[in-house]
């Protein structure tokens, strides 16, 4: 190993150190070592490989590998101690937490979660074309509701990736996460909107109605109406939310904005449900046993 190279192990150390991120992709490392380089003090005959092989071996850098079944693994480069938060959404760029990892960093569960949910916004799709019709709707929730394949194992964690909705980011705040770090997450609103619109990544919709009634007094109803009128959804979901907000014992009068949009079509809590009961004032079907 060039001595130079020992040498210059200390201010690689505290460069690492000083920087804002732990999580790097395999470009970003390599990026980081030729703009350093020269200030490294490494012979230009260095091969980048080697320089690599030492960081892992004499520095905190260590290399992950997040395997999925369907697609290929993904390795990524952590500095010291990193989440499996920070690991999560190092999975696309511009990704954020979301769905029932955005409930339980909000604190609207105490369930144990077991899957790290990221969502990785689509690009623009025009709207679809046709218009919405009693019967599209009754096909589309008559099915289970479709569940992304980017699962990734990361020790004992699962890790899906969601390919959501655009919304450029709509409602995504900065929180601190276990480890103080800082994490792109849902605020409650959005988190709200998107387990509603998902149920099945917030662990059922029983654990949905948990987090609007955990959330009752934290919620901005101007907030949440301006979210959802924001993420532009064919669909009426604000059906379901004053259904569930209903429920959870939400302010009357939120409720009412939320009625007042009206109904033109039958629509559904839950996607594929077999025994159903049906609310005449939100026009909406949901499990017989809810």
């Amino acid at each position: 190993m060039s001595t130079r190279l020992k040498n210059a192990r200390t201010h690689i150390i505290d460069q690492f150190e000083a920087a804002d991120k732990r999580v790097y992709l395999t470009t970003e490392l390599r990026d980081l070592m030729t703009a350093n380089w020269v200030e490294w003090d490494l012979p230009k005959w260095l091969a980048m490989g080697q320089v690599r092989e030492f960081l892992l071996s004499k520095t905190p850098l260590r290399k992950v590998t997040l395997r999925c079944q369907s697609y290929r693994a993904v390795t990524r480069y952590v500095w010291g101690k990193a989440s499996v938060y920070e690991v999560a959404a190092s999975l696309r760029r511009a990704a954020y937490l979301s769905h029932g990892t955005a409930m339980a960093l909000h604190g609207l569960t105490d369930r144990i979660q077991k899957t790290v949910y990221v969502n990785h916004e689509q690009s623009p799709k025009p709207p679809p074309s046709g218009g919405l019709t009693q019967d599209r709707i009754d096909r589309a929730f008559g099915r289970p509701q479709r569940m992304s394949k980017y699962e990734f194992r990361l020790a004992r964690h699962r890790i899906r990736l969601l390919n959501g909705k655009n919304t450029k980011r709509l409602g995504v705040e900065t929180l601190k996460g276990p480890e103080g770090e800082d994490l792109s997450v849902t605020n409650v609103e959005r988190t709200l909107i998107d387990i509603v619109v998902r149920p099945a990544y917030a662990g059922g919709i029983r654990q949905v109605l948990e987090a609007f009634e955990t959330a009752r007094e934290r919620v901005s109803g101007e907030s949440l109406l301006t979210t959802l009128e924001g993420m532009g959804y064919i669909y009426p979901y604000h059906q379901p939310i004053g259904f569930l907000m209903e429920r959870a014992g939400y302010d009357e009068q939120l409720c009412a904005q939320l009625r007042d949009r009206g109904a033109e079509f039958d629509f559904y809590l839950v996607h594929g449900m077999k025994k159903r009961r049906y609310d005449k004032i939100w026009r909406l079907y949901y499990p017989e046993r809810f």
